[in-house]
Order: C-alpha cells, then structure tokens, then sequence
C-alpha cells in the first residue's frame, strides 16, 4: 500500500490551497491535521484558512471570469477534455490518496474516479451545446433572441463521502457554461480536491479559473454566502446546514443548488426477483459503508417474500468483510470518524430496545471503534430513529408490509425526498408505484441512480436544484431575452 511519504513523492498530495493559481498557506500560518480514519494517523496538514483567504480566491475568480467567459465554448470543452483525461491517466494515486483521507476500500475509491471523471467529459460535451432561441415577434421590425449566460463567479461546497465525484459534479458543469469557481472540500477529506485542482492546471484550465479554499467550514462558508461577487452556491450535505447556507445567502439573492439529507426507501414486492432484489440492496446500502445520502435507509419487504430475501440478504451481509480500505478483499472500510460509528451504535442499540433482532451479522467484524459492524435488522418499526433519521452506515432494517398502499404510505412518510427504489416484475404497478412515490429519483429494479448524464437531485427537505443530465448546466446559466427593433426593410 502507497503511505503518505510515497503519496508525497507521487506530487499530487498537496498540502497547500490553490488560490489564482498559486499554491499557498493560510495568512496566519495556521495548519490543520488531516487523518486517516483507518488508522487514526496523522496524513499531514491543511491550511486553516478563513475569510481572508476565502476573499482572495473569490477575488481571484471574479479576475478570472471576463477572459474564461470569453472563450469559446470548444475552447472550455477542449480543456475540460485535457483535465478528464489527466484524470484518467492518475486514477490509481487519486485512489489512493482517497483510500488514505475517506477510508472507502481502493476498488471503490477507483470507481469513483472513473464516475468523478465521467462529468467532466460529460459537461465538455454539453457546454459545446448551449444555444438560444429566436422567439417570433409580434412585429416584423423587431427581431427577440433569448441567449445563455454563463451566471458569474461560483461557490462549491463539497462533503467528505465522496470527494473526487463531489468536486466534478458542480465544477465540469460550472466551467463548461463559462463560470470560475471557488471551492471549499471537505477539512476531513481536502487532498483529493487538492490533487484534482494540481490536474486542472496541468490541463491548462488558467489561473483563478478553480480555487480550493481549505479549513474549517465557518468562517470561509460565511464569506461565500454573503459575497456579492458569488452569485451562485452549490452544496452537498445536511439539511441543517443546506437550511443554515440559504438563510445566509438570502441577502445576495444568490442561485443555490442544494443536494442535502435522504432517507431512501426499497421496496420489494411479492412479484420482485429476489436475487436481483438482494443484489441491488447491497449495492444500494453497503457502498461506502452505508455513507451515502442515496443508499437505501429502509427496507420494505412484502410479507409473502419476506423471509426468503432476508436470508439472501443475510447470506449475503455475512460474506462481508471489514477492515483498512488497502487491505486486500475489504468490502467495508471504516466509518469517517467517531462521531459517525457513535450515531451507528446508537441507532442500532434504540432499534434493538424497541423489538428489532439481529438476522445477520459479519463473522470476525473488526472490534476497533472506527469501524462500523454490518448488520440486518429484522422487525423494524416505524417509532425506532433509523425509519425517520439517516444512519449513514452499514445497517440494513428490514420493515415488513402487507401491500402496494402500505408500502407506498411507508416510504413516504418522510420529510426527506433524495432518493427511492422498489422492485416488481408487475407492469402496471411499476407505474403506480413509480409516480406515488415522492423522491427526486426513482429507481425500478436497480439499486444505482448516479450516473453522468441523468439528472441528480431531490424534493422536499432532501433540497432543490439538478446535478448531472443536461439539467445539471442549467444551473450555471441566466437566460437573457435580447430585445432588436426598429428593423425596417425586413
């Protein structure tokens, strides 16, 4: 496995941030630690920036933005095209280098450079497509066009779970439609970014064009919000903190995209192929160790098929193995932090305390606090914290229902609409249930909603705004209907 000294020698673990193209520290000198939640070691150090630096980068970008906006659209998309391939090229140290800072097993953190990748090649293509549209007149003097407009200067605030996916997302879209960027990682997660801004310039994307802010969330989410330089905000993470980020930027009126909590219902029906049930259930909730806003939360079985797909289920949990992301054969890597196997535990000793058994469990799981035990929680019930509050980690309850109508009033009885999966081999309920369903994505028979070219994105306490698909660069757009008169010969 590469340590963080053979990192280093890699060049693309970085320990400074990346402010008009120059690689810096924080005015103060100031440094935070950078752990491995594996291990517990220290990775190295951060810049412990806060407003000062955050306006340089802001101020950078705005620098920026006239000449980037300028470009032509296949001029961004042959940069992007270059940073994509980089990407590419470096897949196995950027996997690493996540491996070291999330914790996700390597073949993981592989796959999510390849879908990190997938955006930026995906919004190279769609910046090349922007266009307008003539709008007939209501005189034959006048003459209206609506055009697209790259929105300005942009802020990205990433989380930790998925680091590289995270950052392409928002910054490909935001390029490809002409905006510069400033963004904020994660402080638990910052060297992924980092590395994946060292390829940006290596590509040729200009100075000030991206900007990596690190540090604590506070004072650089404060002087992001209140900017008036910022006119657009994206962000990924809780609700509390999507609601606490739109009450800051309410003064500037900014254009947010928020992707925040889930609470995933998955659905089985009597009529579902269990093994393809199962399947998609372990893809859906044990990627990441359950650290995922998408991964399914509650699992509703159908009475009929209930006792037969929790033991594919539990055969299926049991094969899991726990332990060190490098590690060869780990499926589950550890939890982020403490605080994150604390919520685990908890949420499984209250489910226990009101009447759900353990069905199925890792042998030999790993002891040590920073890992998270796999389990199958069979008898779940709505009045337990895991039906309404999100795990974010390797449990899996399983809630029985007796039909289509319960399960429906089940799996919408949330605040929270990210994401939703049901399995039935019934045409017509596929419909029913595939539109009573309230969630931003609906999946049929699959347990994987994130790709490149669909839109991503929820309802209701889950946030607003799309990323991905050709939604996702309409959000980095302002339509402007430009207005010709007095056209006479026409």
């Amino acid at each position: 496995m590469l340590m963080s000294r053979d990192l280093r020698a890699t060049g693309l673990l970085v320990e400074t941030m990346l402010i008009g193209g120059a690689w810096r520290g924080a005015g103060d000198g100031a440094t935070l630690d950078v752990t491995d939640p594996a291990t517990g070691a220290v990775i190295g150090t951060i810049p412990a920036a806060g407003a000062p630096e955050a306006e340089a980068a802001i101020a950078a970008a705005a620098e920026a933005f006239p000449a980037w906006r300028r470009r032509t659209a296949d001029d961004r998309a042959t940069l992007l095209e270059a940073w994509h391939r980089l990407i590419l090229d470096h897949a196995d140290t950027l996997a690493a280098i996540m491996t070291a800072e999330q914790g996700k097993p390597l073949a993981e953190a592989w796959g999510e450079i390849g879908y990190a990748a997938s955006f930026v090649k995906w919004f190279a293509g769609e910046g090349r497509r922007i266009a307008g549209h003539m709008i007939p007149a209501p005189t034959t003097d006048r003459r209206i066009l609506a055009t697209r407009e790259p929105v300005g200067v942009c802020a990205a605030i990433t989380p930790w779970n998925f680091p590289a996916a995270m950052i392409t997302r928002k910054v490909a879209p935001a390029l490809a439609a002409g905006c510069t960027v400033v963004i904020k990682p994660s402080e638990l997660t910052p060297y992924t970014a980092l590395a994946l801004g060292k390829l940006a310039l290596r590509a040729g994307i200009p100075a000030g064009v991206v900007n990596i802010v690190t540090g604590l969330p506070q004072a650089i989410g404060a002087a992001l919000t209140t900017s008036p330089v910022v006119r657009k905000l994206s962000f990924t993470g809780s609700t509390r903190v999507g609601a606490l980020l739109m009450r800051q930027s309410a003064d500037t009126l900014k254009r947010l995209s928020l992707e925040l909590g889930g609470n995933a219902p998955f659905l089985v029906f009597d009529d579902a192929d269990v093994d393809a049930a199962v399947a998609g259930a372990m893809a859906s909730k044990f990627r990441n160790a359950g650290q995922t806003c998408v991964c399914a939360n509650r699992l509703f079985v159908q009475d009929g098929i209930h006792d037969r797909f929790v033991a594919k289920l539990g055969e299926a949990v049991r094969a899991l193995r726990v332990g060190d992301g490098r590690d060869e054969g780990v499926t589950v890597g550890p939890l982020i932090n403490a605080a994150a196997t604390t919520k685990v535990a908890e949420h499984v000793a209250d489910a226990l305390a009101k009447g759900a058994r353990i069905a199925a469990a890792p042998d030999g799981a790993t002891g040590d606090a920073r890992f998270a035990r796999p389990v199958v929680l069979i008898d779940a019930t709505p009045d337990m914290r895991l039906a309404s509050e999100e795990t974010f980690g390797p449990v899996a309850p399983v809630f029985r229902f007796r039909d289509e109508a319960e399960a429906v009033a089940l799996a919408n009885a949330t605040p929270f609409g990210l994401a939703s999966y049901f399995y039935t081999n019934d045409l017509h309920r596929a419909w029913r249930v595939g539109e009573a369903l309230e969630f931003g994505m609906v999946g049929l028979n699959t347990g994987a909603l994130a790709m490149e070219m669909a839109p991503f994105g929820g309802i209701k306490a889950s946030g607003l705004g799309r990323e991905g698909g050709r939604e996702g660069i309409d959000e980095y757009l302002e339509t402007k209907a430009f207005h010709w008169g007095g056209l006479k010969g026409l």
